[in-house]
């Protein structure tokens, strides 16, 4: 197994979720053998996002990018991107919450860079959710997966609920 790949040789998937999300990905780290760094290589569509607003409790985030020009929301604030810039979204609370969407005519194409750490907790601030990993971090094999779980913040019970 080669050490390297050509990102114009990926095959490329397509992830769409209604009239907002829609992009074309490939995973770049882990067919390389890598086991605790992942990296994926991204296109998001002009005006649309990837994934929704999140942050991850466990795992540090890095963007390179590499064509295009976006836009970063982070936490409270919003930032434009173009080729060249690096983005780092450290693991936090909502604080560091994070999504890129995609400007201009043409595709926003990036790296993904992941410490891929599990289990991994996020939270989606704009609808108030919850999602927790185990087996398998984020972005990695879902058929690993022992626990995949999405529930909304405030369905939250108390520890000894339930317990006799």
């Amino acid at each position: 197994m080669l050490p390297l790949v050509t990102l114009r040789a990926l095959a490329l998937q397509t992830q769409s979720h209604g009239e907002a999300y829609e992009a074309r990905l490939a995973a770049v780290a882990g067919p390389l053998g890598a086991k605790h760094l992942g990296a994926r290589y991204v296109e998001i569509s002009p005006g649309k996002k990837a994934w929704p607003f999140h942050c991850h409790h466990a795992n540090d985030e890095l963007f390179v990018i590499l064509a295009g020009t976006g836009v970063l929301r982070y936490g409270e604030e919003e930032h434009g991107v173009s080729a060249g810039d690096v983005v780092v979204c450290p693991a936090g609370g909502v604080e560091t919450a994070h999504q890129l969407r995609a400007g201009g005519s043409e595709p926003l194409c990036y790296l993904a860079i992941s410490t891929m750490n599990e289990p991994d907790v996020l939270e989606y601030p704009d609808s108030g959710k919850v999602a927790v990993f185990a087996g398998s971090a984020p972005g990695g094999e879902k058929a690993a997966r022992r626990l995949e779980l999405t529930v909304r913040k405030n369905a939250a019970i108390g520890y000894w609920e339930g317990e006799e």
